[in-house]
């Protein structure tokens, strides 16, 4: 089947709330997205715009759904918190727990760590995989599904246009994982620069995969947010809008074309 417009999103923690605002800025214009393909926290977004949420309902998504919870710490586990108990919590957004259950097409990105390789889930029980694409290492243990261990999709590909290539007439990217400037001074311990090498490699390893889209929105000033501000998901769902705001024009030429 081929689908009229494609929509690729990135990881980033919270900064992946820009894409809601992008999202509302189409919904603005009418635009909508036929299948996306996301991984970490843009799966996320991506999942909750195909159950119908509106933009506004994805940020308090991220506001109240926030896995950062004293009852979430593990125990004994390779990890601070406890992908079990998110998959529980998350039971409450997504009911259903399919993809068939979706308004439109998903495919979801994990890295299976036995493997050494990305996977793609695309139909079956959806939390799971979306825990999973979400699992960053350190900070949230691993999600067994089939008896594999998986973790943050963003690990191997940050910026999953591959599942959507020859299926859709134009393709559009949100990538929120920008690459902040950095001085010398603030990388005097092995944490620091192992945090840089990661977002370093993440970065360029994802800008090589612009190129197959008609067009990637990035939106500007996200640098200046980490991770897990979930206290400022109102400001980077502005930055998100203004940004999906000014590229509807270039938008709008691109689905013209499509059609002709």
């Amino acid at each position: 089947m081929q689908y009229r417009l494609g929509l690729v999103l990135s990881g980033g923690g919270i900064r992946a709330v820009a894409q809601a605002g992008v999202l509302a800025a189409f919904a603005e214009e009418g635009i909508a997205p036929d299948c996306i393909s996301g991984t970490s926290a843009g799966a996320l977004v991506g999942a909750l715009h195909a159950t119908g949420r509106t933009p506004v309902e994805i940020v308090d998504f991220f506001a109240q759904r926030s896995p950062f919870k004293l009852t979430n710490f593990a125990l004994r586990k390779p990890g601070w918190l406890d992908t079990d108990k998110i998959v529980a919590d998350f039971r409450h957004s997504f009911p259903e727990d399919s993809f068939a259950a979706l308004d439109r097409r998903l495919f979801v990105t994990a890295t299976d760590l036995v493997r050494a390789r990305i996977e793609v889930f695309a139909d079956g029980p959806l939390i799971r995989p979306l825990v999973a694409s979400s699992a960053v290492p350190f900070a949230f243990t691993p999600v067994a599904i089939d008896g594999r261990l998986f973790a943050d999709g963003g690990i191997l590909n940050n910026f999953p246009v591959e599942p959507l290539l020859g299926l859709c007439d134009t393709l559009l990217g949100i990538h929120v994982s920008p690459l902040p400037q950095l001085a010398a001074r603030e990388l005097g311990s092995s944490l620091a620069v192992a945090q840089r090498a990661f977002e370093v490699g993440m970065f360029h390893a994802s800008r090589r995969q612009f190129h197959r889209c008609d067009l990637v929105l990035r939106p500007a000033g996200l640098e200046r947010f980490g991770l897990f501000d979930v206290k400022d998901r109102e400001e980077v769902y502005a930055l998100g809008l203004a940004a999906g705001r000014e590229a509807l024009p270039e938008i709008r030429r691109l689905l013209a074309r499509g059609e002709e």
